[in-house]
């Protein structure tokens, strides 16, 4: 048998999250998805998901060796849907934006050569833009969109102008 697993430990309302990434996948442990969810999660409560989506592992938990069950990345989202409550919503967020990217940044560490994703938001639309020798690329697929938003701004833009100095030529004379 192999030497048990190093997770990565997270902590979100003084609450663990023993985490790693197994073959490039985040895998988190049942045990502590449930306490954050609020949901007992074992061997039974997790049948619902494929097989592949969870699996039980060596991990050093609190410095021993134990068998602990293991919650794929798409089983966690699975069940966060499965057992929702409002409070979900915070714990995916987390897991999705602070989570994963710690453990895959981990693994690989950022170096120039390696591309980064990042996201432009903007009031009427959010666009990802890819970050790779010193340059920023957006997808080609999302460029009609960008365009076209663009070319209504300017519509509304002259539109709205344009009202505006009508308005101010019907506005009668006022006498002093």
């Amino acid at each position: 048998m192999h030497d048990p697993f190093s997770p990565t430990v997270f902590t979100r309302q003084n609450l663990p999250l023993h985490a790693l990434l197994l073959e490039n996948q985040p895998w988190f442990c049942a045990r502590d998805l449930g306490r954050l969810m609020g949901w007992f999660l074992d061997e039974r409560t997790t049948r619902k998901l494929d097989e592949d989506q969870r699996r039980t592992v060596k991990l050093l938990f609190h410095g021993q060796p134990e068998e602990m069950l293991m919650i794929s990345e798409s089983g966690a989202y699975a069940l966060l849907v499965y057992h929702y409550t409002p409070g979900n919503r915070l714990l995916r967020s987390w897991l999705t934006h602070e989570v994963v990217p710690t453990l895959r940044d981990e693994r690989q560490p950022r170096t120039l050569e390696r591309p980064l994703l990042s996201m432009l938001d903007w009031p009427e639309m959010s666009l990802n833009l890819l970050h790779w020798q010193d340059e920023g690329w957006i997808r080609l697929r999302d460029m009609p969109y960008l365009l076209v938003n663009r070319t209504y701004q300017r519509k509304s833009a002259k539109i709205s102008w344009w009202r505006k100095l009508t308005q101010f030529f019907r506005m009668k004379p006022r006498m002093y």
